[in-house]
């Protein structure tokens, strides 16, 4: 979540920002459990 929320300042379009957190975090941990999980709900910009 921290690192969705660092890229949210960077990019306003949260589903652009999330899979940039993902992406991130597939990275560091690479265990599809540590970051599957996350989903946007609602507007996505």
């Amino acid at each position: 979540m921290t690192e969705f929320y660092r890229q949210t300042q960077q990019n306003p379009d949260k589903a652009q920002a999330l899979r940039q957190a993902m992406l991130t975090t597939i990275k560091q941990h690479p265990d599809p459990r540590d970051w599957a999980a996350f989903t946007l709900i609602g507007e996505a910009s």
